[in-house]
């Protein structure tokens, strides 16, 4: 490879009962970044995230992580899926949900063990919610389920993070705290991908950002990349609505 590239998408196309989702994607994302990825509801934003896992089948193309396929490089990437994925009434606690993290470093018989413990009393701490660790996950607020999914990701010591919209139904101030965690998280080289649909924060989040709308409008650094030309061919018609939305956000 010319450049250190942590996921290298070529020619990704994918359909759901004959109906094109993406097409024709090719996409290198860059180590040590924090991405958004933007673009109108059907826009293909999730099934991105289900390809370079390689939990759907791919119509065309291939994708690599760090240079590998997916099966090669499970124990380095995590998803976090959207908080309606997740069945938050499961009986586990905290602690429970961030130990997962460790599954992908053992074999089949492997028991978890008093290091992996301390890894993840670590990525806990880290997190700012080691006193919530003996909490049921549905007790929680929506920030700190959020943290839980990133102390996770920290106990399995992942470089690569996908995080399909972690700031829905969460407050601002909460929203910022989870931002900061996740640029903390870019500064120790972790590679993340954030689907996010607030566009006024764009600029604000994110190194780089990746505007999708089935096929791939632009992709790069935020300040070159993020432009109303740009914005407006990923959104057509529905921009209006969109503009008309954060008018009335500004009015609260």
């Amino acid at each position: 490879m010319e450049k250190n590239i942590a996921i290298s998408v070529k020619g990704l196309s994918v359909s759901y009962d004959r109906k094109m989702i993406l097409s024709n994607i090719y996409l290198d994302i860059e180590p040590g970044k924090i991405y958004g990825v933007v673009g109108p509801n059907g826009a293909g934003k999730s099934t991105l995230f289900k390809a370079i896992l390689g939990l759907i089948p791919l119509n065309s193309g291939n994708i690599s992580i760090l240079g590998k396929p997916i099966n090669e490089q499970r124990k380095n990437v995590v998803y976090i899926p959207q908080k309606g994925e997740i069945d938050w009434q499961f009986p586990a606690t905290v602690m429970d949900v961030v130990l997962m993290g460790r599954y992908p470093h053992k074999s089949i018989f492997q028991r978890i063990n008093n290091q992996d413990r301390n890894i993840a009393k670590e990525a806990l701490e880290d997190m700012g919610i080691l006193a919530l660790k003996d909490r049921q996950i549905g007790e929680l607020s929506g920030g700190q389920q959020q943290r839980v999914f990133l102390a996770r990701a920290l106990c399995q010591g992942a470089e690569i993070l996908l995080l399909d919209e972690p700031l829905v139904g969460v407050d601002i101030t909460t929203e910022e705290k989870i931002v900061r965690l996740l640029k903390r998280m870019t500064e120790k080289g972790k590679t993340l991908l954030v689907v996010h649909h607030d566009l006024s924060k764009v600029h604000e989040y994110f190194d780089c950002v990746v505007l999708l709308n089935q096929r791939l409008v632009a992709y790069g650094e935020t300040r070159k990349t993020f432009t109303d030309e740009n914005i407006a061919k990923t959104y057509g018609s529905q921009l209006s609505v969109l503009h008309r939305a954060a008018h009335e956000n500004e009015k609260r």
